[in-house]
C-alpha cells in the first residue's frame, strides 16, 4: 500500500514537472504573440518599370515599416506610366488584403476614378503627385520647385531657346513643375518650347528636365554624344550627383528621397490604423557643382555615407 502511494506521488511530481516544462516553452511564445501585433501589409506601386531610381526612397520606406510594424510589397510596371496596368495591379493588391497603398500615380485622376469605381476603401498615400481623396501626398512644392529651377537657369542665360523636356504624361506633379518653369521663362522674355525627347539635330543651348529619370537620361546622352547644352534638372540619386560633379548638369533641384519614402510609409500606416496625420511639403535645394560637398548638403546627397559616419 505504501509502495503504491509512493508511486502515485512520484507520478504526480513527474507530471507537474512535465507540465511546468511545457509551459516554460509555450508561455513565452504565447506572450510574444500578444505583445507583437500582426504586421500591416502595405503595397508600394511605382510608375516605372524598375525600382533602381527609388533605391534611397526604398531605404526610408523599409526603415519606417520596421519601426511601425508593417511589411512592404514593391510593384513596378511592364511599361512606364501605364495607368491601366497600375490600376489593375492596385486592385489585385487590395483584393489580396493590403491595409494601405503607397503609390506614385501614373495618372492621379484615373487612379482616383478606379478606386471609386471599385467601391473599395483603402487608404492611399501618393508620392510626387497629389490625388483627390488621398490620405496624404509626399512631395516638394512642385510649382515652387519649377520656378526656382527656372530662376537658376536665368542666372546663366544670355541668349537662345530653352528646351523643356515634356516627359510627364499624365503625372500631375511633374507637369506642375514644367508649367511653373515655363511661366517664369515667358515672363522673362526667354523663348521656350516643349519636346518629349532631345532632338537629334539642331542642338539646343539650354535644356530643362523635371523628373529624375529624364534628368539622368539627358545627362547620359550629353556625355555619350559629346553634346554641349546646359542641363537643369531634378533629383539627388547617386548617378545624378555624379553627373552634377562632372559638370554634365548645371543645376538640380534636390530633396531627400530617404525622407520621402519614410514619410510616405509612416503616413500610410497611420491611415491604415485610422489615425489622423498630415504631411508637409518636402524641403528642396537648388544645387550646383560647387555645392555638392557643402556640409549642409551631405545628408541630402550622401544619406548612406552620412548615417554610417555618425
Amino acid at each position: 500500500m505504501k509502495a503504491r502511494k509512493s508511486n502515485l506521488i512520484q507520478i504526480g511530481v513527474l507530471a507537474a514537472l512535465g507540465l511546468a516544462a511545457v509551459l516554460s516553452l509555450a508561455l513565452p511564445q504565447l506572450l510574444r504573440g500578444k505583445r507583437d501585433p500582426q504586421l500591416l501589409s502595405l503595397s508600394v506601386m511605382l510608375r516605372d518599370t524598375d525600382s533602381s531610381g527609388w533605391t534611397i526612397a526604398r531605404q526610408g520606406m523599409e526603415q519606417a515599416a520596421y519601426e511601425m510594424g508593417a511589411e512592404l510589397r514593391f510593384l513596378t510596371l511592364t511599361k512606364a506610366n501605364n495607368s491601366a496596368e497600375q490600376e489593375t495591379l492596385l486592385l489585385r493588391e487590395i483584393e489580396g488584403g493590403a491595409a494601405a497603398l503607397v503609390a506614385v500615380p501614373a495618372d492621379p485622376a484615373a487612379l482616383r476614378a478606379a478606386l471609386d469605381r471599385w467601391l473599395v476603401v483603402c487608404p492611399t498615400v501618393t508620392l510626387e503627385s497629389p490625388m483627390e481623396g488621398a490620405a496624404g501626398t509626399v512631395s516638394p512644392d512642385n510649382p515652387l520647385l519649377g520656378r526656382r529651377l527656372a530662376e537658376a537657369l536665368l542666372e546663366d542665360w544670355d541668349s537662345g531657346e530653352v528646351l523643356l523636356l515634356d516627359t510627364a504624361g499624365s503625372c500631375g506633379g511633374v507637369m506642375d513643375r514644367l508649367e511653373a518653369a515655363e511661366e517664369v521663362l515667358e515672363a522673362a522674355g526667354v523663348p521656350a518650347r516643349r519636346a518629349e525627347t532631345l532632338p537629334e539635330t539642331a542642338e539646343p543651348r539650354w535644356v530643362m528636365a523635371f523628373e529624375p529619370s529624364a534628368t539622368q537620361q539627358a545627362a547620359e546622352r550629353k556625355e555619350a554624344e559629346g553634346r554641349s547644352f546646359a542641363l537643369y534638372g531634378v533629383g539627388a540619386a547617386t548617378a545624378i550627383t555624379a553627373q552634377l560633379e562632372r559638370g554634365s548638369i548645371a543645376a538640380v533641384a534636390a530633396w531627400s528621397d530617404y525622407a520621402a519614402g519614410y514619410l510616405a510609409v509612416r503616413r500610410a500606416v497611420e491611415a491604415a490604423r485610422g489615425e489622423e496625420g498630415t504631411v508637409a511639403f518636402l524641403p528642396f535645394s537648388i544645387l550646383r557643382e560647387e555645392d555638392i560637398y557643402a556640409p549642409e548638403n551631405q545628408k541630402l546627397l550622401f544619406p548612406v555615407m552620412s548615417s554610417s559616419s555618425r
